[in-house]
Order: structure tokens, then C-alpha cells, then sequence
């Protein structure tokens, strides 16, 4: 599988929501013990803890959503042949995989209790810095 300095560590990776994403990160690691890896902006954070990766997200833009406060991320090693499979199962996907500026290729597909599922794979290594993203990630600090 392709390492990518954008995506944090891990196969599955929770994404909650928060009406404020910095008092929420704030919270979570004075609280949790989690560690800040990356910040997008001020509307989504990538959160670390013994290994284990955590994406807060805004709920801004998804209170239409059956739950909208959170969602699950799952890295694949070919999200083309996984979004293939999910059709032919008949899931509701929500459009076919496509590529973004972080280095992901990804799809949506809402499951049968309405729960998001984005499957993610790397495509490219990306430093944050290069499509917005501020943090101090290095190859290094993030070897998986």
C-alpha cells in the first residue's frame, strides 16, 4: 500500500464530529491524551493515540445527514475494485471514486442503518503543506 504523509495511521479511522473543531481538539488530547498530527483548516484535525488515528471533523454542511456526527474512513489497497464490489452489491454509493490534492482516491457509500463509509486509498505521498494542511509531519515521525 502507497504511504502518504496527508492520511493518518491506520486501517480504520473514526471521523466524529463537533460543532467547534479547536475546542474539541483541545479537549481530546488535554483530556484523552491524544496528540494533534494535523490541522486542516479550522473545520478538520487529525488526532494520534498509541498508534491509532482519530479525524475530527465540523458538523457544519451535515446535520442533513441521518448522523451526522460521524462516519467511518477505511483504507483500501484498490478502491477501484472495492467501489466495483460495493455496486455489484447494490450499496448506495454516493458517485465513483476520484482522485484528491492529498493524495487520495476515494468514494462514499452510505450503509443499510445510513452510516458513512469513505474508503481511501493512497495514491501519492503528499506533504500537508503542499494542498493546505499545516502540522510538522514528516516520513519519519509518521512511519507506519
Amino acid at each position: 500500500m502507497t504511504r502518504n504523509r496527508s492520511m493518518p495511521p491506520g486501517v480504520i479511522i473514526p471521523e466524529l464530529g463537533y460543532a467547534d473543531v479547536r475546542t474539541a481538539v483541545t479537549w481530546l488530547c488535554r483530556t484523552f491524551g491524544f496528540r494533534e498530527r494535523l490541522r486542516i483548516g479550522d473545520h478538520r484535525a487529525q488526532l494520534l493515540l498509541d498508534g491509532a488515528a482519530l479525524v475530527v471533523t465540523s458538523m457544519a454542511g451535515t446535520l442533513d445527514l441521518p448522523h451526522p456526527a460521524h462516519a467511518i474512513m477505511v483504507r483500501v489497497a484498490d478502491v477501484d475494485g472495492h467501489y466495483a464490489h460495493a455496486l455489484e452489491c447494490g450499496a448506495h454509493v454516493n458517485g465513483p471514486p476520484a482522485d484528491f490534492p492529498y493524495g487520495e482516491r476515494q468514494y462514499s457509500v452510505e450503509d443499510i442503518g445510513g452510516h458513512r463509509w469513505t474508503f481511501s486509498q493512497s495514491i501519492a505521498d503528499i506533504a500537508p503543506s503542499a494542498w493546505g494542511g499545516s502540522g510538522s509531519i514528516s516520513r519519519k515521525q509518521d512511519a507506519r
